[in-house]
C-alpha cells in the first residue's frame, strides 16, 4: 500500500449521549477505493461524516499531512466532496445546474457565472458519470438512475482528493448498480480516494482495493477484499456463509445461508 493520505487515530464519536465509534484508526492512501460494510447500525454513515468533518469526534484526523480540526469549513469542502444517502434534488432546475453546485466550495455561488475552471470541472463529471445527453432537462425530470448519476457528478465537480459515498447503489437496479461502482473505481484511478459505504458485499469485493467492516462502533477487520471478507468474518459479523468463485479475473462473493 502508498503512504497513508488519509489518517484516523484513536477516533470515537457520541451522539445523544450514546457511544457510536470506538477508537478506530485508519491509514488510506490515494488513488484507492475503500468499501466499508457493516450490519445496519455498525457507524458506517458516523464514520464518513465524521472523516469529513461533519460530526464532533475526538482522537485526531489528519490529510495530506494537515490536522483536519485546524482548516476552515471551506477548505473541508475543498478537501472532502460528500455524497449522504439518498442524495438527490427537488427543484427543477437543470441537471447542469445541480452538477455546478458541486464548485461551490470554490467560491462559486451561481450556477449561470461559471468560470473558465468551473465550466471544465462541471463538463469533466458529466462525462464521467453519462449525464451530458440531458445536462439541460430539470432533475425532477429524471429517472431515479439518473438522478443518482448526478448527484455523484456533483460530487466529482468538487474537484476533492477524497470522496465519501454513503450508499450510492441503494434503491438502483443492477445495472445503475454497476455503473456506479465503475465511475466510482475511474475516479479512484485517477488520483482520488474514495471511501463508499455498501451493504452488497460482491460490489465491495469486486471494485475495492480494500474492504473496512465496522460492527458495534468497531473496526473488526481491514484489508484486501478476501482478507477484510474472509468466512470468519462474514460468520461472525454478519452471520452468513457465503459463495465463492471467480468470474474474468474478480472475486465473486454471494452471502448464501444464515451462518
Amino acid at each position: 500500500m502508498s503512504a497513508p493520505f488519509l489518517q484516523a487515530q484513536q477516533l470515537a464519536v457520541r451522539l445523544s449521549g450514546r457511544a457510536v465509534l470506538n477508537n478506530v484508526a485508519l491509514a488510506l492512501p490515494a488513488r484507492h477505493l475503500v468499501a466499508m460494510v457493516g450490519p445496519n447500525g455498525a457507524g458506517k454513515s458516523t464514520l464518513l461524516r465524521a472523516l469529513a468533518g461533519l460530526v464532533p469526534v475526538h482522537g485526531e484526523i489528519t490529510i495530506g499531512g494537515e490536522r483536519l480540526a485546524a482548516l476552515s469549513l471551506r477548505e473541508r469542502a475543498r478537501r472532502f466532496a460528500y455524497l449522504p444517502q439518498g442524495d438527490t434534488a427537488h427543484w427543477s432546475l437543470p441537471a447542469r445546474d445541480i452538477v455546478a453546485l458541486g464548485r461551490y466550495p470554490h467560491g462559486t455561488v451561481d450556477p449561470e457565472r461559471l468560470t473558465a475552471t468551473d465550466r471544465e470541472a462541471v463538463a469533466q463529471a458529466m462525462q464521467a458519470t453519462d449525464v451530458t445527453a440531458f445536462a439541460d432537462r430539470p432533475i425532477t425530470e429524471l429517472s431515479g438512475g439518473e438522478r443518482s448519476r448526478v448527484a455523484l457528478a456533483r460530487v466529482l465537480a468538487v474537484q476533492a482528493p477524497v470522496l465519501l459515498a454513503d450508499e450510492p447503489t441503494a434503491s438502483l437496479d443492477a445495472r445503475h448498480q454497476l455503473d456506479v461502482m465503475r465511475y466510482l473505481r475511474n475516479a479512484a484511478d485517477a488520483g482520488t480516494l474514495v471511501m463508499v459505504v455498501t451493504h452488497d458485499l460482491g460490489l465491495a469485493a469486486r471494485f475495492a482495493d480494500s474492504v473496512l467492516v465496522l460492527a458495534d462502533g468497531q473496526l473488526v477487520a481491514q484489508g484486501a477484499p478476501a482478507e477484510a471478507l474472509s468466512d470468519a468474518v462474514l460468520s461472525k459479523v454478519f452471520r452468513v456463509n457465503a459463495y465463492r468463485a471467480g468470474h474474468q479475473g474478480e472475486p465473486v462473493i454471494v452471502p448464501w445461508e444464515a451462518a
